[in-house]
C-alpha cells in the first residue's frame, strides 16, 4: 500500500526541518500531524487558554473567528474571505511556492494557501494547540489536498532550516505570543531572501488611551501594538516594500525580505 497524502506532505515538511527536529518528527507523527512540543508552552492569558480548549476548535472557523474578527476590524473591515485574499496577495503566492502558516489554528487559511500553490508547492501549518491541530487534521482528511502538512511547534522557536520558505504568514496570533519579537525574528530566519511575509495582528488606535493599554493587555492576554511598531520591526530585520492597512483595532502588514 502506498503512502497516504498526509504522510507524503509530512515527509516533505520534514525535509525542511533542522536535523534534530527532523529526527524527532520520525517518531512524533500521529493523528495527522507532527507533534514537536510534547507538554506544550506556558499560557499568556485567557485568550490563549481558549485556543487550547476542546470546545473552541469545534466552532472556530464557522463562528468564533469570523465573529471576533468582525468586532476587532469593525463593520467596514474585511470579512474572512477577504482576509484570505489579503494574505495571498501580501505573500504573492504562485504555483510551486513553499509556504509557512504560523498559528494556523484549524487550518482554514492553510488549506486555501495549499490550493493556491498547487501540488508542486507545499504548505506547512504550525500551531501550538493540540486541539486546534486535531481539528485541522480532520478537516484536511476530508479534503483532496496532498500538499499540506501540520506541525505542532512554537512560533518563537521554529523547527525549520534557515531560508526554507518562499512565503510566511502569521494571521491573528502575533499579539498572543509571549515573545512576539522572537517570533518575528524566527519568521525572518526561515524566509528565503526576497521572500514575502504577511501579518495580521492588533493595533492600538487613538481611541484606546495609552494608560489603559497595560490594563487591557493584562486582562485579555492580548498585546496591543502601536501603529508603527510592526513596520519598524520589519524594517529592522531587513524588509522593504512594506504595506500596512488598518481596520478597527487590526492591522494587515506585508513586506518583502531584502536579498542577502
Amino acid at each position: 500500500m502506498g503512502a497516504s497524502a498526509t504522510d507524503v506532505a509530512l515527509e516533505r515538511a520534514r525535509a525542511l526541518m533542522v536535523p534534530e527536529a527532523a529526527a524527532r518528527a520520525e517518531s512524533a507523527t500521529g493523528a495527522g500531524y507532527v507533534d514537536l512540543l510534547g507538554d506544550g508552552v506556558p499560557s499568556t492569558g485567557p485568550t490563549q487558554d481558549l485556543m487550547t480548549s476542546r470546545f473552541l476548535p469545534q466552532i472556530y472557523e464557522r463562528w468564533w473567528r469570523p465573529a471576533l474578527g468582525r468586532v476587532a476590524k469593525g463593520v467596514t473591515g474585511p470579512g474572512m474571505a477577504e482576509e484570505v485574499r489579503i494574505a495571498r496577495l501580501l505573500m504573492a503566492l504562485s504555483h510551486g511556492d513553499t509556504v509557512l502558516d504560523v498559528a494556523c489554528a484549524t487550518g482554514g487559511f492553510s488549506r486555501e494557501f495549499s490550493r493556491a500553490v498547487s501540488d508542486s508547492g507545499i504548505v506547512v501549518g504550525v500551531d501550538a494547540s493540540q486541539t486546534m491541530l486535531e481539528r485541522a487534521a480532520r478537516e484536511l482528511e476530508g479534503s483532496e489536498l496532498r500538499n499540506l502538512a501540520l506541525v505542532r511547534a512554537s512560533g518563537d522557536r521554529l523547527p525549520f532550516r534557515d531560508d526554507s520558505f518562499d512565503a510566511v504568514c502569521c494571521f491573528a496570533a502575533l499579539h498572543l505570543f509571549a515573545q512576539p519579537s522572537a517570533a518575528l525574528s524566527e519568521l525572518t530566519r526561515v524566509l528565503a531572501p526576497a521572500g514575502r511575509i504577511a501579518i495580521m495582528t492588533s493595533v492600538r488606535r487613538e481611541i484606546t488611551l495609552p494608560r489603559l493599554k497595560p490594563l487591557m493587555e493584562r486582562a485579555s492576554g492580548i498585546r496591543l501594538f502601536e501603529s508603527d511598531e510592526i513596520v519598524a520591526a520589519l524594517q529592522m530585520r531587513g524588509f522593504d516594500e512594506i504595506h500596512q492597512r488598518l481596520a478597527g483595532m487590526v492591522q494587515f502588514v506585508g513586506a518583502r525580505l531584502g536579498a542577502a
